[in-house]
């Protein structure tokens, strides 16, 4: 008979790196390219403001799934404290999330792979599919691993970038573009060259690039020693931020000057280039090659454990909830796969317009969700407020600053109304909820 509970093999190292590896995504080393055309120096702004928000979102959520060592993921606090279609519908919004992400990253390795192989980019990208599905079927702690490399070769990259960046800032390096300098922040237009506009349109491109930093959340009934594991990671994330995000676009922006940018290639590839490395293409081709896998192998663990979840509050088939002899939700990751793979195959017919359409409202499906991680947090707090006090790990400043941060996820909203990139998408989103709406009015009628 098979164990139907999640096995706690995530190990310290384990969790602290996925936690990295969901805040560092392809939406930095590649997304970051347009973000500084539409910003110029002041996507550094962007990238602290987005970020410090979703510290607080992390915090809440921390203290929400330490508050019951019986929660799995944030589906289950949703449905104690919003009710029972809250949980429904963050739970199939999550799945519907990570999907969208995963088929984007499963296409951009046939891409990425094209770069060294002449192949029909969908073999790689199911090649790989298959491959992480596998890894997967064996065992969680796998899932850690393939996360703790992926993420290190990230970090590896971005700290290498920053050392070559001081060294030319302090040696006054001379580069086709000019002098690398501090100045290069504001000498061509100020901080805010294009306006108040410019920094506002490029705060999509911003909140994208950090989807995936809830995933520490998603891995917690697979944590071992979850009231250290858990709030070590969620109280480094804003350091990583400020060396990651912050530290390397302060580098590459005095390096290169963000007028002297291509929008539509890395910057870490330009910067690097004009470091006078002639393999910089492959070496930021392969980075990106393995944050693209990296991705895949997120969004194929955290789609099955929101199936899981789901399975096991009866929300969605009983099957979903049926572990292996591994411990593993073996139908939720093949199901998953299967739908990943289908979108990884017509996604290569989608004009490149659908296919930005479809990120975007994945990007707003996420500030869906880490909306309902604060809304569940307020309840949570004035439903217990003994339990609060009582908490190893209290969030701050709340109720006040989960008012603050909804109050800028809504502005968020406002923003990509007004922006013809992101309007078609964000007019099209509610299509989903008000299907999972009359989804689950016909669940709770039958």
């Amino acid at each position: 008979m098979e164990q139907q509970q999640l096995k706690r093999e995530l190990k310290n190292r384990h969790v602290q790196l996925i936690a990295i590896g969901g805040t560092i995504g392809t939406g930095l080393f590649l997304g970051s390219g347009k973000a500084i055309a539409l910003a110029g120096p002041s996507i550094i702004l962007a990238y602290l403001i987005v970020g410090t928000a979703l510290f607080f979102v992390m915090r809440a959520l921390g203290e929400l799934l330490l508050s019951n060592a019986g929660y799995t993921s944030f589906t289950d606090f949703a449905t104690e404290y919003i009710g029972p279609w809250a949980g429904y519908v963050t739970g199939w919004t999550y799945w519907f999330c990570w999907i969208m992400t995963a088929m984007a990253d499963i296409i951009a390795v046939g891409v990425y792979t094209n770069y060294w192989f002449d192949i029909p980019q969908w073999v790689p990208a199911i090649g790989c599919l298959v491959l992480l599905l596998l890894l997967n079927l064996l065992t969680v702690k796998l899932f850690g691993e393939l996360e703790f490399w992926f993420a290190l070769i990230k970090i590896i990259t971005i700290i290498a970038l920053i050392v070559i960046g001081v060294i030319m800032l302090v040696l006054g390096f001379q580069t086709s573009s000019g002098t690398v300098s501090v100045e290069n922040l504001w000498a061509h237009g100020g901080l805010f060259p294009n306006g108040v506009t410019g920094f506002l349109m490029a705060f999509q491109m911003v909140v994208f690039a950090f989807v995936g930093v809830e995933l520490v959340g998603v891995s917690a009934a697979e944590t071992a020693n979850p009231q250290k594991n858990i709030p070590s990671a969620i109280n480094k994330i804003p350091l990583r931020i400020l060396l990651f995000y912050v530290g390397a676009l302060f580098v590459i922006l005095c390096i290169n000057p963000w007028n002297g940018m291509s929008a539509e290639s890395s910057p870490f590839v330009q910067v690097f280039t004009l470091a006078g490395i002639p393999i910089a293409a492959g070496i930021i081709n392969f980075v990106v090659l393995t944050s693209a896998a990296s991705a895949g192998n997120s969004g194929l663990f955290s789609t099955s454990r929101m199936l899981y979840s789901l399975g096991s509050n009866k929300q969605a088939s009983s099957s979903f909830a049926k572990l292996n002899k591994n411990s593993v939700p073996r139908n939720a990751l093949v199901v998953s796969t299967i739908v990943v793979s289908i979108g990884a195959i017509l996604s290569k017919l989608m004009p490149e317009n659908a296919f930005s359409v479809v990120t975007t409202i994945s990007a707003i499906c996420f500030i869906w969700v880490w909306s309902i991680i604060l809304i569940s947090h307020i309840i949570y707090k004035r439903k217990n407020r003994a339990l609060h006090e009582a908490s190893i790990f209290k969030a701050p400043l709340t109720p006040f600053i989960n008012y603050v941060v909804l109050g800028f996820f809504v502005f968020l909203l406002i923003i990509m109304f007004f922006s013809e990139a992101t309007r078609t998408a964000l007019l099209l989103t509610p299509v989903w909820f008000i299907m999972l709406f009359i989804l689950y009015k016909v669940k709770r009628k039958n």
